[in-house]
């Protein structure tokens, strides 16, 4: 069981789990993206930030990510977070060593605060966030139509390193060094059981 970067490879396997979400109102995407598509997708957001997979003899039964939180400027100290299980899998401590080796990246790399967004309700979800310290911001009402109904979305926020006046500039994932990134990624797979 490992922890690794995903590549643009990975997006069939990746694609794969997120289908099994595709009609819930877990996402709010109506059509599953094509193999291009979700390759474009890790392609983009490896240019800057984690997106990490979890696999089991080389079968990735999981995958986390981070993206950019807001567009403007003043905002590049945060991110908001993304998990996705293989659904036979959730409930194991996957999500949490994925979000655990997420963060500590992030944290390296400058980021301040992590956000994340969970449609109502979510039950697991909401109890990731809630064991990893995260508030509780407010909930967006009907915010979301799908599978025939409107839905809330919760906003979830944590700080994960100390504010300062002037915060140094947060550097792209592939600024890190192999050997760094490896270290993470190891410490967090020997956590999985």
């Amino acid at each position: 069981m490992t922890i690794r970067l995903a590549t643009a490879s990975d997006a069939n396997a990746l694609r794969n789990i997120y289908a099994q979400y595709i009609k819930t109102p877990i996402t709010f995407e109506y059509v599953l993206p094509t193999n291009a598509e979700f390759s474009r997708r890790i392609s983009s957001i490896l240019e800057n930030y984690p997106y990490l997979v979890w696999e089991v003899f080389g079968t990735p039964l999981g995958y986390a990510y981070a993206h950019r939180q807001m567009e403007r400027q003043a905002y590049q100290w945060n991110a908001e977070l993304s998990v996705y299980i293989e659904q036979h899998h959730t409930s194991k401590g996957i999500g949490a060593a994925l979000y655990t080796a997420l963060i500590e990246l992030l944290k390296i790399q400058g980021i301040k605060t992590v956000y994340a967004g969970v449609t109502l309700p979510n039950e697991k979800s909401e109890r990731l966030h809630q064991t990893f310290g995260f508030h509780k911001l407010g909930i967006y009402h009907n915010t979301g139509y799908k599978c025939g109904k409107w839905h809330d979305v919760a906003w979830f926020e944590k700080q994960i390193a100390p504010y300062s006046t002037s915060p140094a500039v947060p550097i792209s994932i592939k600024s890190l060094s192999k050997a760094q990134v490896d270290a993470v990624l190891l410490e967090h797979s020997l956590k999985i059981r």
